[in-house]
């Protein structure tokens, strides 16, 4: 049998098994599914795109796929920026936004059980009426899906205090290769029998199986974050600032570095006052509350200080903090619009119709200098057979993230 063939018989298969599954073989319709945010990429043309709302779809997509041995690229929305949701040729894309519902927040027990369509910044936002905390967040947190964080071992601004994505999921549920659904962990943090399949899975980016569920760990909601932006004339000074700030003992909850290239494209993009002309930028936030978040911010302003910064911007309220926060959390569509990082290519795209979320209770290249300070090296990872990334659909950009556009205030060192 051609290879031809073979796709038409495993479409014919997959309808057949599957007739209420959304199923997209158009080009036209496709289209948007073929990228993630990886720059110098280039991905294939899919067999087709599948929407699956339920496990049971999914483990009939991946029990015909292995009876076809049709490769399979699972997809979030693409907010990726290591290829992992970049369409392979013949491939079936199977996009989880359908599945987006939280099922669960155990507030006693300080869990919430997720579907991987689930947009972290909607978690964020329904735990945080509990009085409870979700701390990965990726800078794409507000459109970025956790099956896609848990696919990719997502970090985010807040990880250097509190880890990256994997020290946050407890369980799974996976759908295997052949369609095998299986469970791993649980509710209890002690689980240390056997071995921790939870754990391998997270950061797997699909290559293992599609994740289906998600048991997830919470906290007490932290204090309110205060914020300081220090500008430094070279990436060495701000680097020296780091090791100062954590020798003293200080770990704060971000600490992120922009270099001049970076904080330019913010700047052009954003008009927000930035120094144009600083070597770098660092962010540092505490969480720690009260007066010992004063006194941590106030280390960090003697460090940085004493490396020799420019100058230095300290929020004096929530509001404001939020707005210093933006200069990091727009760098990425502000390297996009310079030209350095990929940008959507489509000029439409076509809604299949999932609401963002609903809870059940009630039905860069490492180049442009943009990253967390504490990081380390950025691992490119290649798609394989099963292949997933960060997210939901093709964000919406609006012109303005920011408040009114002002130039920040400096205090001069």
């Amino acid at each position: 049998m051609s290879e031809a063939e073979t796709a038409g018989a495993f479409l014919t298969a997959l309808r057949a098994a599957s007739p209420s599954l959304t199923l997209l073989t158009e080009p036209a319709d496709t289209e948007a599914y073929r990228f993630d945010e990886t720059e110098y990429m280039h991905p294939g043309q899919p067999l087709g795109v599948a929407l699956p709302t339920t496990t049971d779809e999914v483990s009939t997509i991946l029990r015909l796929a292995s009876t076809h041995r049709m490769p399979v690229v699972p997809r979030g929305a693409g907010s990726g920026l290591s290829g992992g949701a970049i369409a392979i040729e013949g491939a079936l894309t199977v996009v989880m936004t359908g599945m987006n519902r939280i099922l669960e927040i155990d507030a006693a027990n300080l869990v919430a059980v997720v579907q991987p369509g689930v947009v972290n910044a909607d978690l964020g936002r329904a735990v945080a009426e509990e009085g409870l905390f979700y701390a990965p967040d990726p800078a794409s947190f507000e459109w970025c899906t956790i099956g896609g964080n848990i696919a990719e071992n997502s970090g985010g601004l807040r990880c250097l205090k509190y880890g990256v994505t994997r020290d946050w999921v407890l369980g799974l549920e996976v759908v295997l290769a052949d369609g095998a659904v299986i469970r791993t962990g649980g509710k209890s943090i002690k689980d240390v029998a056997g071995y921790d399949l939870t754990a391998l899975f997270v950061g797997s980016e699909g290559t293992l199986g599609i994740v289906t569920e998600a048991t997830l760990r919470l906290i007490p909601a932290p204090a309110p974050k205060l914020t300081l932006l220090a500008f430094f004339p070279t990436v060495l000074a701000a680097g020296d600032a780091v090791v100062r700030l954590t020798s003293s003992g200080v770990v704060p909850v971000t600490l992120e570095l922009m270099d001049n290239f970076t904080i330019r494209a913010v700047d052009d993009a954003h008009d927000l006052g930035l120094d144009r002309e600083a070597g770098a930028m660092l962010m540092i936030e505490s969480d720690a509350g009260g007066e010992v978040s004063v006194v941590e911010l106030d280390s960090a302003e003697t460090a940085c200080t004493a490396a020799g910064a420019s100058s230095i911007v300290r929020a004096t309220d929530p509001t404001e903090a939020d707005w210093l926060r933006q200069a990091r959390r727009a760098a990425h569509g502000a390297l996009e619009r310079a030209g350095v990082a990929r940008a959507w290519t489509t000029s439409a795209f076509r809604e299949v119709g999932f609401p963002s979320c609903s809870r059940a209770s009630s039905a860069s290249p490492p180049s442009t200098g943009c990253a967390s300070a504490s990081s380390g090296t950025q691992a490119t990872a290649t798609c394989t057979l099963l292949s997933w990334s960060t997210g939901t659909t093709p964000p919406r950009r609006s012109e303005s993230m920011l408040p009114e556009h002002r130039s920040m205030p400096r205090r001069s060192r």
